[in-house]
């Protein structure tokens, strides 16, 4: 709204009777604002609130793995041996290990993804 009127051109919303060219538009267009951010805030309040009792409760939240755990011992296994992050992705490439989601090869990254993730 500030863009628009430092510009000189109007908003008009199209499923609202408000004239934003007023200043009593412009006033419940504030209000209007305001009141979202509250919503958007306690929705957030809510969420990190109803997630926090989950974790509470023991649920294991998130996507579930997607990487088998023969997989994902493996690449631990190795890394304690010493070996590294490259040097484990050429070997899961070499024995055609697939990848969690499909991808075409393993990388550094997605090894080290693997290692930080928890089990």
């Amino acid at each position: 709204m500030q863009i628009a009127q430092r510009e000189g051109w109007v908003l008009i919303a199209l499923d609202s009777p408000i004239d934003l060219s007023t200043p009593a538009g412009e006033a419940v267009a504030g209000v209007l604002a305001v009141f979202g951010q509250l919503e958007r805030r306690l929705i957030g309040e809510r969420t990190r609130d109803g997630l926090a009792v989950k974790r509470a409760e023991g649920v294991r939240l998130g996507r579930p793995p997607a990487l088998p755990d023969d997989v994902r011992s493996r690449i631990r296994a190795e890394r304690e041996e010493g070996k590294t992050l490259r040097a484990i992705a050429a070997a899961l490439n070499d024995d055609h290990v697939a990848t969690a989601h499909g991808g075409k090869a393993w990388y550094p990254s997605s090894v080290r993804a693997v290692l930080t993730s928890r089990p």
